[in-house]
């Protein structure tokens, strides 16, 4: 089997990190990553106007103030430093508490 000689880059955020989309201005939390785009290229050419890099990591948020979620190509995210809370109805389903700027997600440790 030929492996893929496509380079992954490391996720620079991590799941329960507040951030803050550049272009669009909206705050969020982000609940999952994957290491690569993962839609189909219908949803990128309607959607990815910015035409991120589909080789690196792309994020799943939850947007602030609302009860949508978005997909996120990293480029496009920024560190959000305000440490407040992310008012979105599925928070809790993810997370247990936010906690010195970062929100600590529902897994029970042993």
């Amino acid at each position: 089997m030929k492996q893929s000689m496509m380079k992954i880059a490391t996720a620079k955020f991590s799941i329960g990190d507040l951030i803050h989309h550049k272009l669009f201005g909206y705050r969020g939390v982000i609940v999952d990553i994957d290491p690569c785009f993962q839609l189909s290229d219908q949803w990128y050419d309607m959607v990815a106007r910015s035409r991120p890099p589909k080789n690196e990591p792309w994020y799943h948020v939850l947007v602030h103030q609302s009860t949508n979620s978005t997909y996120v190509a990293e480029q496009n995210l920024e560190a959000d430093s305000s440490a407040e809370k992310i008012d979105h109805p599925m928070v809790d389903l993810f997370f247990r508490e936010l906690r010195g700027g970062r929100y600590l997600n529902n897994e029970k440790v042993n």
